[in-house]
């Protein structure tokens, strides 16, 4: 996806390339053919497990590839919006300014800081157009484009990433896990690596090396979720001009607070967290002790990258530091 402004013109992109098509295609396939051997098995579980495996596979596989790629020019006039799929011709629609009679921008709803545009057209209808990338200048892109529209009454949105807030904030305030919670996962990790042990002594079977070894280290993991849940609760970040305030908790659930400046930070970067580029990146601060903050997941790698050009600018970074 991608999001760019040349002249007057406003772009907006959804869809993965075709490369990308392929290769998440191919990884999908490979792990689907790997369950192949079990359909020339006698087990009738195993036949089931492999047939279900590559249904599935094949659909996953025909929905990568069959996905349409969408673009939106917004000139000061119209909207051209192109659709094409991988395998068929492009279709094209124009939508002049005197079509559109209402414009709103309804949030992400899987991510808050992700927003499209939604016209309300005079036939009634209704058009949602790709992902704003630029995440950190939304009210300006709004207000723009329903200036040139000519569009009244446009609430502006609620952005925690915003460039224009004074404090751009990345994440939820963190707050441990109750005791209560801690002690209950604890016992479910304990009865997990017991069960195997119990089953065989209640079948009168002698228990396993396996079986045993399970046992202590069932008691590992669960002293390990008491003392460290509160470690996967993340980070909330809160970016100002000159400084960002990272608010994360120890594993006992004590508050902790980290201060990075400017003069602190080595680099700069934006990486992937995850299984897509479209969901699953972050920035990446590497400080010159050699300390990494990684920020909350934001988004794709554009509107990561549109975070980390707004905290390069806030905290004054060199250039040879910034490699978003």
């Amino acid at each position: 996806m991608d999001d760019a402004t040349t002249s007057n013109d406003i772009r907006l992109r959804e869809g993965a390339s075709i490369a990308q098509r392929l290769v998440m295609a191919g990884f999908v396939a490979a792990v689907a053919l790997c369950f192949t051997p079990g359909l020339f098995t006698h087990e009738t579980l195993e036949v089931i497990i492999s047939v279900v495996a590559l249904l599935l596979g094949a659909v996953f596989v025909g929905a990568v590839m069959l996905a349409p790629a969408v673009v939106w020019i917004i000139t000061p006039d119209e909207i051209l919006i192109g659709q094409q799929r991988p395998f068929g011709r492009l279709r094209t629609r124009i939508v002049t300014r005197d079509d559109i009679t209402g414009l709103q921008v309804p949030g992400g709803k899987t991510a808050k800081a992700r927003f499209q545009l939604a016209f309300t057209l005079a036939s009634g209808e209704r058009l949602t157009s790709p992902p704003i990338s630029d995440v950190t200048h939304v009210r300006e892109t709004v207000a723009r484009i329903a200036a040139q529209f000519d569009v009244p009454d446009v609430d502006a949105p609620v952005n925690p990433l915003d460039a224009s807030n004074p404090e751009m904030h990345l994440g939820e305030p963190v707050e441990p896990f109750s005791v209560r919670d801690i002690r209950i996962a604890a016992l479910i990790v304990v009865a997990l690596s017991a069960a195997p042990y119990a089953y065989r002594l209640w079948r009168g079977l002698p228990p396993s090396l396996v079986d045993i070894m399970l046992l202590p280290l069932g008691a590992i993991a669960a002293f390990a979720v008491h003392r460290y849940a509160n470690l996967v609760t993340g980070a909330f970040w809160i970016i100002r001009q000159g400084d960002i305030h990272v608010e994360s908790l120890w594993g006992d659930g004590t508050p902790r607070a980290d201060h990075i400046e400017g003069r602190d930070v080595k680099a700069i970067t934006v990486e992937r967290r995850g299984r897509s580029e479209d969901e699953h990146c972050i920035v990446v601060i590497r400080l010159q002790s050699g300390h990494r903050f990684r920020s909350p997941r934001i988004g794709s790698r554009l509107e990561a990258r549109a975070v980390g050009a707004e905290i390069v600018r806030r905290l004054g970074i060199a250039p040879e530091n910034n490699q978003i």
